[in-house]
Order: C-alpha cells, then sequence, then structure tokens
C-alpha cells in the first residue's frame, strides 16, 4: 500500500535529501519547498482515504503546522520528530493516530529499552512507532539516529525487530543512504523486514516509479507499505502520479 507523507522544515512543507539534513543547513539539499500549508496536504490524504501517512518535523519550528495538519486529519495521520514523553500526548490531543519515536530512545550509540518501555507504557503500545531508519554498513543495517548523522549500534535484525516489536504498534524505516535521491529502493532491505518484522512496517528511501510500489508489494507479499516522497508530483517530482498511488490503494481494497 502506499502511504503519504508530510515533511515539515521550519514550518513549510519540503522534500530534503535525508543524508543531508543536519545542523549544518548550508549542507542541506532540498528537492522541492512549498508555500502550501500542511493542511493542504492533509486534506487531499484525508479525502482519499490515505490512513496511516506520517508527518515529519525537521528540526524546530514546525509545532503549529504539524498539529495543523493533524487537526485536518484527524485519526489519519502519524507524527515524529523530536518525540519524547513530555510532548506526545500534545500531539495525540491534537489529532495523531500515533506518534514516532527514535533519537529519543538512543543514549549515545545504544538503544535505552528502559525508554522504549516507558514511553511505551505512557502512551500506549498501541499509539507508538518506532522509527528504525538505517544505512548499510558491513552487508547489515543499523539505526541511524539524531538527524541519521549517528549510526547507531543497533542492527535491524529479526532479534531486534521482535524485542523492539514487544513495546509498539509498527515500524517505519527510512532506507537513509537513498532517502531523497530517486534512484531506486533498497530491495534487500525490503527483503530483511518482510522476512523478519512481527509488525507492520513502512517503508520510505528511493522510490521513483509506480513500478516501485508494485515491487514492494509483491516482494513484501504486501507486508511492507511504502512512502513516495520526491518522485511524487504534488512534491514536484516527475516519477510518480499521486492519482496513480491513490488508485493502487484503491485497486487493493476488497
Amino acid at each position: 500500500m502506499f502511504r503519504p507523507c508530510i515533511d515539515l522544515h521550519r514550518g513549510k512543507v519540503k522534500q530534503i535529501v535525508g543524508n543531508s539534513f543536519s545542523d549544518k543547513e548550508t549542507k542541506m539539499q532540498t528537492n522541492f519547498a512549498t508555500d502550501r500549508p500542511s493542511s493542504w496536504f492533509a486534506e487531499r490524504y484525508r479525502r482519499d482515504s490515505l490512513f496511516g501517512g506520517h508527518v515529519v518535523m525537521l528540526g524546530a519550528g514546525n509545532k503549529d503546522a504539524a498539529c495543523l495538519a493533524l487537526r485536518t486529519f484527524p485519526g489519519g495521520l502519524q507524527i515524529g520528530g523530536g518525540i519524547t514523553p513530555d510532548n506526545a500526548f500534545d500531539f495525540l490531543e491534537a489529532g495523531a493516530s500515533h506518534v514516532i519515536v527514535t533519537s529519543w530512545l538512543f543514549d549515545g550509540n545504544q538503544l535505552n529499552f528502559e525508554k522504549l518501555k516507558t514511553i511505551s507504557g505512557e502512551v500506549g503500545r498501541e499509539r507508538l512507532v518506532v522509527d528504525l531508519s538505517c544505512r548499510r554498513r558491513n552487508n547489515a543495517y543499523f539505526v541511524a539516529a539524531h538527524r541519521w548523522q549517528t549510526t547507531t549500534f543497533l542492527e535491524v535484525s529479526a532479534q531486534s525487530l521482535k524485542n523492539i516489536g514487544r513495546y509498539c504498534a509498527e515500524f517505519l524505516v527510512h532506507a537513509v543512504d537513498v532517502e531523497g535521491l530517486q534512484q531506486g529502493i533498497d530491495l534487500e532491505l525490503i527483503e530483511l523486514l518482510a522476512k523478519s518484522s512481527p509488525l507492520p512496517v513502512t517503508y520510505a528511501g528511493g522510490a521513483r516509479s509506480i513500478n516501485d510500489l508494485r515491487l514492494v508489494h509483491q516482494q513484501s507479499n504486501g507486508l511492507i507499505d511504502l512512502t513516495i516522497g520526491s518522485a511524487l508530483d504534488i512534491f514536484g517530482g516527475s516519477g510518480v502520479r499521486y492519482a496513480d498511488a491513490v488508485k493502487f490503494n484503491r485497486d487493493l481494497s476488497p
């Protein structure tokens, strides 16, 4: 299935090459930026019944725009980017179906399971998504945290997915090395996730055509959903028509 996204940077909807996002904005590569409000995109997703998309806050200054999108499509969007137990309920009350957490879970390069248990217990496992966005190192995949600038010691494997999956409802996984490049999806990562994950997974990274959506569905036997960002025409892309992605989901619906 196709899952949509709304990426926010300084309150604006943008598409950014993920691996370039850091504190040094001069190095940041932006594929798309618009003055259209976040609600414009959220309303389209609501109208087309595209549930389960994610709003990602890239840095500070995005809360108002994020909450506007959540209020426009209540119960239809997940929210991530700087989520902690201190602010999670603000976004759930604004209409988020789930909160997405990643960097807060890590102490340096190590996953802190006590933090995972804490936020899962507070917001409820059924409303928590764990972001395991990762990059490849020596024929394995390791989670990238802190704006994807820190490659942690946590390997994405059957065992880690099982252990973490006890405390959340879904996983969100960006393939950091190909995110935003529109050069093709990481099929090895998708196959690993399809084989090993005990939970639903949304994969993002590298999608460039509607055929990628078909390929992910086929290779994962429908277990992995795909987010398409920079290639989508509503984000200035030319590889995928939004209308075709919507139709793909409708054709799969009973």
